[in-house]
């Protein structure tokens, strides 16, 4: 087992576990952590706690120390140089003639690496941007292509409910969505309907889908032959949310609906008037 604090970079960015190294970390206080990339700035979101070691990556990196004042001060200064190097790289970008949409620019806190994250259609030739900017930031470059998905979590904006984008407020991974949970869940599959800002399938797809699986396992199916209080018939409607199933009784002509419990009730008075 190893003793481990949960340190997230950005807001509903991913969360990392470090090395307490025997600090004292509080939930939300900020922290200077050694990471793969170099010294990095961020907030302690998950108390210190022991995990096993399939949840870590070995070898474990340490936090160094809490952040006091100055390193918010460095964090503010980076942010501000950060726009700079936006503006600068958009230019270089024109200059080049490259087929690429420049989303964010990020300094590494120690100032000791610079990425420019970008959106593009293909692959794109920029050794020629690189040597552009190192010679003006006089520091490591690094170019970063990303995803649509990874660009809206960038850039925010409201969704189709009227609510900030899930990616840009809590959702700390992108899970897989399909078209089946659309269907599962008798959604229109018109792709206006069910796409996000970025063009993807929304994410909120997944949230209760679930649910529906777990539901429809319970639940007839559609045309099957079953018996109810009422006597037999045949399933011709579906409400998953609410575990109700509409019946076409065959004697009393009409459709009727019933609760999964009256139906779970009648096959077993069912079961058990056939043992006796």
């Amino acid at each position: 087992m190893y003793e481990v604090v949960g340190v997230r970079f950005k807001k509903a960015g991913k969360i990392y576990y470090f090395n307490p190294d025997g600090i004292e970390i509080q939930k939300n206080d900020f922290v200077i952590v050694e990471t793969a990339r170099g010294i990095e700035y961020g907030k302690a979101v998950i108390e210190k706690k022991q995990v096993g070691e399939n949840d870590v990556v070995l070898p474990l990196k340490r936090v160094l120390r809490l952040a006091d004042e100055k390193d918010k001060m460095t964090v503010e200064d980076n942010k501000q140089a950060a726009k700079e190097a936006f503006e600068m790289c958009v230019k270089k970008v024109e200059e080049h003639k490259l087929e690429m949409k420049l989303v964010d620019v990020e300094y590494t806190f120690d100032r000791n690496k610079v990425i420019f994250y970008f959106t593009a259609d293909g692959r794109v030739d920029f050794r020629e941007l690189v040597k552009d900017l190192a010679a003006i930031f006089r520091t490591r470059i690094e170019l970063r292509q990303i995803g649509v998905r990874d660009e809206a979590k960038m850039l925010g904006g409201i969704g189709p409910c009227g609510r900030m984008l899930c990616c840009s407020t809590f959702l700390g991974d992108f899970e897989p969505v399909s078209i089946k949970m659309a269907k599962d869940q008798n959604l229109s599959l018109n792709p206006a309907k069910i796409s996000g800002l970025c063009g993807r399938l929304m994410c909120c797809l997944k949230y209760e889908n679930d649910a529906y699986e777990t539901a429809k396992q319970e639940l007839p199916d559609l045309g099957k032959e079953i018996k109810t209080p009422n006597g037999r018939g045949k399933v011709v409607g579906l409400n998953i949310l609410e575990r109700l199933v509409q019946v076409e009784l065959y004697e009393l002509e009409r459709v009727t609906e019933y609760t999964l419990d009256e139906l779970i009730n009648e096959e077993a008075v069912s079961a058990q008037a056939t043992e006796q």
